[in-house]
């Protein structure tokens, strides 16, 4: 009779302990938190590892994404925990947006709302719109192992899906806030070779954010068939035809829509 409540002790803890390992597995598995809590961390912060990155995912994308092995073994997190990259992104789309609204004569407030709208809307909402569908589609169809026994080890962090946007995103950032803006004139011209090189820009850009999304994707051990999102390419090329033929410019739609102007 002594024994029964040890035995039940005994049950509880072993329940507690395995709570506590699925908060620790649970902490480990999403670096969101983290990153949040270093935002205001700026001496913390490594901007020179992070210009290194954006150096390279312009020359060699591959190589960035193979140091994410040796973030793995040290920080037990397929995620970046530094909020560097994303603090000098988002800089980048304020000095941007500042630049676009001294052209077009915005005013402060005009500015403070293109800034709002590329930071918070094209590269945050977007973002995590993007970052929420690929994790879910990589863990429910790519993952080789079986969803019942899938262990945190492989399973594609949300916070790793939003770290690959940002990366595919500041190539696509050159070439659509800064390419674009200062050959604006030539794009937005009534003519065929405007028409299409302005259509062209926005093609490149989509492909090497598709690129550099399979690029980010396929370095995980786990995941099998990352092709698969390069498939979006086609489709976007039919799309560039069809713009082509039908004479939309995409760049004077682009400018319409975010300075009203026409």
């Amino acid at each position: 009779m002594e024994l029964l409540p040890t035995f039940s002790n005994n049950k509880s803890t072993m329940h507690q302990q395995q709570q506590q390992q699925q908060q620790t597995r649970f902490k480990r598995s999403s670096s969101m938190p983290l990153i949040l809590t270093r935002l205001v961390r700026f001496t913390q912060m490594d901007f020179e590892f992070a210009l290194w990155q954006m150096a390279y995912l312009l020359i060699a994308p591959r190589r960035v994404y193979r140091n994410i092995y040796y973030h793995k073994q040290t920080k037990n997190q397929w995620a970046r925990d530094d909020p560097a990259f994303l603090v000098l992104l988002a800089s980048l789309l304020c000095v941007s947006a500042i630049a676009w609204g001294l052209v077009f004569g915005l005013g402060f407030l005009g500015v403070v709302k293109a800034m709002l709208l590329m930071v918070l809307v094209d590269f945050v909402l977007v973002g995590s719109i993007v970052a929420t569908f690929l994790w879910f589609f990589t863990n429910r169809f790519l993952n080789q192992s079986n969803a019942i026994t899938q262990t945190n080890d492989q399973k594609v962090e949300w916070a790793y899906a939003f770290d690959v946007h940002c990366n595919s995103f500041f190539p696509l950032f050159l070439i659509l806030y800064i390419i674009q803006f200062f050959f604006l004139n030539l794009l937005i011209r009534h003519n065929w070779a405007s028409l299409v090189i302005s259509n062209a820009i926005y093609l490149i850009s989509i492909v090497w954010y598709c690129y550099g999304t399979f690029l980010g994707f396929n370095v995980l051990p786990f995941l099998v068939h990352t092709e698969l999102l390069l498939y979006p390419i086609f489709g976007f090329l039919v799309l560039f035809i069809v713009l082509c033929v039908l004479g939309i410019n995409l760049s004077e739609n682009a400018v319409g829509f975010y300075f009203g102007w026409s």
